[in-house]
């Protein structure tokens, strides 16, 4: 009976890493800023129209059921842009 000869296996050759060019780390949180940024600004573009809307429903009532005047108004506005400054 011949003998049966073993023949050794050979091991998968390991791959070297490959080398990928990354952007240094800053760039990369700086465009996730930016992207934060550009959605918020998206957001605030939809939401500002109605927000606007209904600032001018509540003077409006406030008017038609006269509790409180035009002149009111205004001040209470100049007050808000005197906070804002």
């Amino acid at each position: 009976m011949p003998t049966l000869r073993v023949v050794p296996r050979k091991s998968p050759k390991k791959k070297s890493p490959s080398r990928t060019k990354r952007k240094p780390a800053s760039t990369s949180k700086e465009s996730k800023l930016r992207w934060q940024v550009t959605d918020l600004r998206e957001q605030i573009d939809v939401l500002l129209p109605e927000v606007t809307a209904r600032v001018a429903a509540l003077e409006h009532l406030l008017l038609e059921k006269r509790l409180c005047t035009r002149d009111d108004l205004t001040s209470a506005r100049e007050f808000v842009r005197v906070q804002e400054a």
